[in-house]
C-alpha cells in the first residue's frame, strides 16, 4: 500500500508542485492550505503516512500544529519544510519528535529520501508496538503463581531461592518455570529477561505491576 503524504503549506504553487512530484513517485497526496485546515480534517492513521509541514504559515504555525497533534495523540511522522531555516526552530521541532527539517528549495531526491525515512520510522514503531502487544498478551496467560515465578526468575533468582520465597518445592518451581517458558514462547532465560525489560517489568517492584 503506498504511503499517504499530507502536505501543509500556504503557497498554492508549491503545494501543486510537491503534489505532482510525490504522485509521480507513487505516493498518494492530500494538501492543506493551513494548519487549521489539517486539524479540521484530522488524518486517520490506519495506513502508512506522514506530514510535510511548512514552518512559517499564517495563523497556526508549523511548530504550533506539531504541538497540537502531539496533544491529540497523533503518531504521524512530520517532515518540516522552511524557506528560512534557523537553529532554534530546527532544534525545537526535532526535540519534539520531527523526523526531518528541509530547507526550500528542496530537490526531489532529498524530499523523497526524507519521506521514505519518515515512513520507515513509522513502520518500525508500529512493528515494535505490535510486538509489545503480543508480549503483554502472553504475559496475561500466566496464572498468578506462574506470574510470581516469572517475576523472580527474570530478577535472577534460582529455583531454590524461588521455592524458599514462595514456600513451595524446587520441583514445583521447575514445573511452573517450564510452563512460563512455554506460555511466553521463549527458549532461554535471556529471551525471558529481554521481554521483561521491554515490558518494563524490571522497573517496578515485584507485585506492583
Amino acid at each position: 500500500m503506498p504511503g499517504l503524504v499530507h502536505v501543509v503549506d500556504d503557497d498554492a504553487s508549491f503545494r501543486t508542485a510537491v503534489e505532482r512530484r510525490l504522485k509521480n513517485a507513487g505516493y498518494d497526496v492530500l494538501t492543506y492550505p493551513s494548519a487549521q485546515h489539517l486539524l479540521d480534517h484530522l488524518p486517520k492513521e490506519s495506513r502508512p503516512g506522514c506530514i510535510l509541514l511548512d514552518v512559517h504559515i499564517p495563523g497556526l504555525s508549523g511548530p504550533d500544529l506539531q504541538e497540537r497533534l502531539i496533544n491529540l495523540g497523533s503518531t504521524l511522522p512530520i517532515v518540516f519544510l522552511t524557506g528560512h531555516a534557523d537553529i532554534q526552530t530546527t532544534v525545537q521541532t526535532i526535540k519534539a519528535g520531527a523526523q526531518d527539517f528541509l530547507t526550500k528549495p528542496v530537490s526531489s531526491d532529498h524530499l523523497l529520501a526524507a519521506i521514505e525515512r519518515a515512513l520507515a520510522f513509522q513502520q518500525a514503531r508500529r512493528d515494535l508496538h505490535g510486538e509489545l502487544d503480543r508480549f503483554r498478551s502472553r504475559l496475561g496467560l500466566l496464572t498468578p503463581r506462574e506470574r510470581q515465578v516469572f517475576d523472580l526468575v527474570v530478577r535472577g533468582k534460582i529455583n531454590k531461592q524461588i521455592a524458599s520465597q514462595l514456600g513451595t518445592t524446587v520441583r514445583t518451581v521447575k514445573a511452573h518455570r517450564h510452563r512460563v517458558m512455554e506460555k511466553m514462547e521463549v527458549q532461554s532465560l535471556a529471551e525471558l529477561v529481554s521481554i521483561a525489560e521491554r515490558l518494563g517489568v524490571l522497573h517496578t517492584p515485584k507485585g506492583a505491576e
